[in-house]
């Protein structure tokens, strides 16, 4: 079992991707796109930010939200604010 801050993370974001956006947590990798590969508008990518900002207490600025296109680009702004 992986248990790297990155692995946590994104089991974490599966999590929240999963009771927000419906998708399943198997489908939540690095490299998942939140509009490609899970059809997330953006409106539900502001309230996964906001359940992430809550979660994992940091902040993700407004200005910030549209370059996180994949769930690894949240999981680089969470370890980068750690």
């Amino acid at each position: 079992m992986d248990v790297t801050p990155q692995a946590i993370i994104v089991a974490g974001l599966a999590e929240i991707v999963s009771e927000i956006a419906g998708a399943p947590t198997a489908d939540v990798r690095p490299d998942t796109s939140f509009a490609d590969d899970l059809g997330v508008d953006s409106l539900t990518l502001i309230e996964l930010v906001v359940a992430a900002e809550e979660r994992f207490a940091v902040t993700i600025p407004d200005g910030r939200v549209g370059d996180l296109r994949t769930v690894g680009d949240v999981v680089d702004h969470i370890l980068g604010a750690a």
